[in-house]
């Protein structure tokens, strides 16, 4: 288990890190920092790309330009890529939000929107979904940005499917059996946990999910969730059997 710094502010940058580097940033972020945190010369920050593992820096200059980084050393590397994308039908704004934060801190390695028959939300804003991403980046202490992906139909997703990926069907229908049991005996290969939206699937696309040679439909208990309520159950389930909760 790392040993996280939860006390020195964290920030996603886009540039690539390496010590001794000086790095500028946006005005936004330095905004962030200087005016909202109050943060001055000489301050710590910890600073994340995604892809080169975690780095302290510290202010070196504010101006109003926008305030320098000073890259000292990294102090976390890159962990490996996960297994598990995690396709959702659009919720709400709010809710959306809230559904992508959880699915970064459940450790989902790509995130993918899948337009559904019964979706609400057909238009979305890629930049509030994908701040939302870093935000709970930023707060948990996570270095690994999952992939965004575009947002597809439930069809196209479902045609191309390659049968060495399993695809996990929360499935309100399905019989309520042990799920943990269920995802040992079944899963392999790649992962994908498909959430449904608020009206739930129609029949005729459960038919074609249900079709999918690889498919374990996951029954998530007695109760009927809410999206983002059964979307936190199902990765944690997934976690604990085939992912890094071990």
């Amino acid at each position: 288990m790392p040993d996280y710094d939860f006390r020195t502010p964290r920030l996603f940058v886009e540039s690539a890190l390496r010590a001794d580097d000086t790095l500028t940033l946006a005005r936004e972020q330095s905004h962030y920092l200087i005016h909202v945190l109050r943060l001055q010369p000489d301050d710590a920050v910890l600073i994340f790309n995604g892809k080169d593992g975690e780095f302290l820096a510290q202010i070196a200059e504010t101006s109003k330009k926008g305030a320098k980084l000073a890259v000292i050393r990294q102090t976390r590397t890159q962990p490996s890529r996960g297994r598990i994308e995690f396709l959702l039908a659009p919720l709400k704004q709010a809710r959306l939000d809230y559904l992508v934060q959880k699915a970064v801190e459940m450790g989902a390695d790509r995130i993918g929107p899948v337009i559904t028959q019964h979706t609400q939300v057909t238009r979305l804003n890629r930049d509030r979904l994908f701040a939302n991403m870093i935000e709970a980046a930023e707060q948990c202490g996570i270095i690994s940005v999952p992939e965004l992906l575009p947002e597809r139909k439930l069809d196209t997703v479902l045609e191309s499917w390659d049968t060495d990926h399993t695809l996990i069907f929360c499935d309100e229908r399905a019989e309520i059996a042990n799920p943990l049991a269920a995802l040992q005996k079944s899963a392999k290969g790649p992962i994908s946990v498909l959430i449904g939206p608020e009206g739930g699937f129609s029949a005729e696309e459960r038919k074609k999910i249900l079709k999918i040679q690889s498919v374990i439909a996951l029954s998530l208990g007695p109760r009927i969730l809410r999206a983002d309520t059964a979307a936190v159950a199902a990765l944690a389930l997934v976690q604990a059997t085939l992912g890094d909760f071990g």
